[in-house]
Parts: structure tokens; C-alpha cells; sequence
């Protein structure tokens, strides 16, 4: 059938039913509601930076769940002032292994996790806590994700911990000092780790009631080549009655290299020495 006025051979022109209808049929100016191509870089992202955002915590009370363990993080964390990321609460989520009493704790950022390690040892239906990173904690990693360290300008007094007790003690080159003589004042444990270079954080654990050393204490070099060197000579030296445990606090025991093993003959000779030399001045002073 040909239509009037068309030449005949010749398709006949046809006019669109409705101007621009294809286009808003099918979508193709906007994105559609559901877009993998926008969603799957920020799953990536929640996955990458997951080990970062999350602080393990220890010591909890049989009467503690993901609930109160929550409620309490998000108000501590709005106390001292650690909540960067805006409005709202701090912690994504909460798991608890209710055999071992530890909880993951997971935060909506790196920044303020990092403000959570500030928190350790803090009161939690009436028992200290741990605070920590997790053991898939990747320092490499998270140092291009955000601030590794807690801000210096939280307000920790608000919660009732001590502002700067444990400044410049996070990260894989944190020291762990067990076995100490608890007549060991701060200054001497100091002076005893000094021995190997100028500390950049520590922290001798006291009771908060009393106020006298737990036995055992947190440091980390200044210089972090010297770690590995500390913790191989103080480790099982003799101090009066204790044995000492020295290792990194995050990663367990590690062995010096090769190239420091002379550096590490010297070094557990000059701390035999300045031991026995504190240990009988200690005395003789009593």
C-alpha cells in the first residue's frame, strides 16, 4: 500500500510516535538505579581498608555482647573526641567470641580506629580491656589508608586514662617488657631499655589503684633497627627473682639478622652487666 503523496519504489517517511521516546525507554542519558560499575569499587574499598578499620578487644567480662560493647565504643569514642568522620557512631559493627572473651570491633573508618588503640586499657563493666590491632593487620598497607597513630590531641582524661601514657607505642615495632621486679621504678626500666638507643614512646603498666608497676611495660625505639636487637638481648636475662620476656608486643618472637649478630654479643654483655649493677643498688639502697 502506497500512502498519498509517496513515490512510488519508495519508502514512504515515517514520523517517530512519541519524540525521544527510545531514549527514555531504554535509559541511556542516566545511570539505572542499579549499577555494578559504581558499586563494586566501593565493596572493594569497605574489603581493602576492612583490616585497618577494625581494633581486637581483650579481657571482656562473661556479661559483656555486640550490643553493650557497641553502645559503650561509640560513647567513649564521642567522649575523647575520636569520632573524624562526621556525625553519628564510630563502630560499624561488633563480633564476639564469647569462649576467649575477645571482641573485633569494627570502625566506619581507618582514622578513627587508629583512635581507638588510644583506649587501652580502659574500664569496661568494671574490668581493663585490651585494645589492639587484629592479627591481619597489614602496617604496610594501612599507611597509605590513613593515620596509623592515635591523634596526640584526644581527650583521654574524659574517660579516665592518662593523656600520652601510651604516645608513639603503636605499630609492628612495639615492644613488649614482661617479668619485671615490680620494686623496678620507671626510671630504672627505662634506663635498662636506654641502653640501646633513645626511646620514642613508654609505658611501665601500673595498677590504677595503687599506683605500683604491673611488671611489665610497652616501649618502641626511635630508631626501629634496634628492635630486633633489643628484644633478642633482654629476653630471658635474670633480674633478682624474674626472668625477663622481651619480644614485639603485635607479632610474637623474631629473630635478629645475620648482620646483627655481633651487635647482639655486644649489646647482651653490656646489659648482663648493667643488670647485676641495678639489681645490687637496688638492694644495697633497701
Amino acid at each position: 500500500m502506497v500512502t498519498p503523496g509517496a513515490t512510488p519504489g519508495q519508502l514512504p517517511a515515517v514520523t517517530p510516535l512519541i519524540t525521544g521516546m527510545l531514549p527514555n525507554m531504554f535509559n541511556f542519558t542516566a545511570p539505572t538505579q542499579f549499577n555494578p560499575l559504581v558499586m563494586q569499587p566501593q565493596a572493594m574499598t569497605q574489603q581493602a581498608t576492612r583490616h585497618a578499620r577494625r581494633v581486637y578487644v581483650g579481657g571482656l567480662p562473661p556479661t559483656a555482647n555486640e550490643q553493650t560493647v557497641a553502645i559503650y565504643f561509640n560513647q567513649v569514642m564521642a567522649a575523647i573526641g575520636g569520632n573524624t568522620a562526621g556525625p553519628g557512631d564510630a563502630v560499624l559493627n561488633v563480633y564476639i567470641n564469647h569462649d576467649k572473651k575477645f571482641a573485633f570491633v569494627e570502625m566506619r573508618s581507618v582514622e578513627e580506629a587508629s583512635n581507638a588503640m588510644a583506649l587501652d586499657g580502659i574500664m569496661f563493666e568494671g574490668a581493663p580491656v585490651k585494645v589492639r590491632r587484629p592479627t591481619d593487620y597489614n602496617p604496610s598497607l594501612a599507611a597509605a589508608l590513613g593515620p596509623s597513630q592515635p591523634n596526640p590531641n584526644l581527650n583521654l582524661g574524659a574517660v579516665g586514662l592518662t593523656p600520652g601514657s601510651a604516645g608513639g607505642l603503636e605499630g609492628p615495632d612495639r615492644i613488649f617488657v614482661g617479668g619485671l621486679p615490680y620494686y623496678f621504678t620507671e626510671a630504672q626500666v627505662r634506663e635498662l631499655l636506654e641502653s640501646f638507643g633513645p626511646l620514642r614512646g613508654f609505658d611501665l603498666v601500673k595498677d590504677r589503684e595503687t599506683g605500683n608497676s604491673k611488671g611489665y611495660a610497652f616501649c618502641v625505639y626511635q630508631d626501629l633497627n634496634v628492635t630486633d636487637i633489643a628484644c633478642a638481648a633482654l629476653n630471658g636475662i635474670k633480674m633478682g627473682d624474674k626472668t625477663l620476656t622481651v619480644r614485639r608486643a603485635n607479632q610474637g618472637t623474631s629473630q635478629p639478622r645475620p648482620e646483627q649478630e655481633t651487635i647482639l654479643l655486644h649489646a647482651q654483655q653490656q646489659v648482663q652487666m648493667q643488670v647485676h649493677s641495678a639489681v645490687e643498688n637496688i638492694y644495697f639502697t633497701k
